[in-house]
């Protein structure tokens, strides 16, 4: 019976040890490419903020009651989902509704990650945990990650990925680089940088295992 409660102990201690991994960068970084690597090859459970945010602003989760009472049921089409279009609109055009919209969406996306951080990290099935998010930084995600990684790619790099891979135009590309930090300011505060300025995958892949085997993460993985 000790034996049993030992070794259930250890498997808890074991679980707790297990690194959440922050994912950050510009738009058109190459987040993506890396979020696919970490959880095709090394399993990780990969938890990425916007699709968080979409889910928590349907019909029934935490976000949707309060964003159509900011902004009223004009927001809302016939099949009762936020009808993203207007709702942009509204707030992109003004900022203190935008301040508004980020105040309600932002603490239940984070409220959201923790909790499944919680569970993943209890579930012992993923060797590690891996969270993405553009504003991770500014959002405070970093206190509840072991440690936070930049994606990094030249400025015409992500705006060609971007006009090719979205459609954006140029102009459109560079104002919502505008409006995210600096790569001196997300160098400054990331523990790792991933290169990811090259065409070939292969040497952003090299990178990642580098960065992984050196920072600790690959302790509870088997390959």
């Amino acid at each position: 019976m000790e034996r049993s409660i030992d070794m259930d102990q250890r498997t808890k201690v074991q679980h707790k040890k297990k690194k959440v991994l922050g994912i950050t960068g510009g738009v058109g970084a190459g987040k993506s490419a890396v979020l696919a690597y970490l959880k095709e090859k090394y399993k990780a459970c990969v938890i990425q903020a916007d699709e968080v945010g979409r889910m928590l602003q349907t019909p029934g989760h935490a976000c949707y009651d309060q964003i159509v009472e900011a902004f009223g049921t004009e927001i809302v089409d016939a099949r009762g989902g936020l009808r993203r279009e207007v709702l942009s609109a509204k707030v992109f055009a003004d900022p203190a509704a935008l301040e508004r919209l980020n105040g309600i969406v932002h603490p239940a996306v984070k409220e959201y990650i923790a909790q499944q951080i919680s569970e993943k990290q209890r579930d012992g099935q993923a060797p590690f945990l891996a969270v993405e998010a553009a504003l991770l930084l500014e959002a405070g995600y970093d206190d509840i990650c072991d440690e936070v990684w930049y994606i990094y790619a030249d400025e015409e790099m992500r705006i060609s990925r971007l006009m090719r891979a979205r459609g954006y135009t140029r102009e459109k590309a560079r104002s919502i680089m505008e409006n995210q930090l600096s790569e001196e300011e997300y160098r400054g505060r990331c523990k790792f940088v991933i290169d990811n300025d090259s065409d070939f995958i292969e040497n952003t892949y090299e990178q990642i295992d580098k960065g992984l085997m050196e920072h600790g993460f690959l302790q509870y993985c088997q390959r």
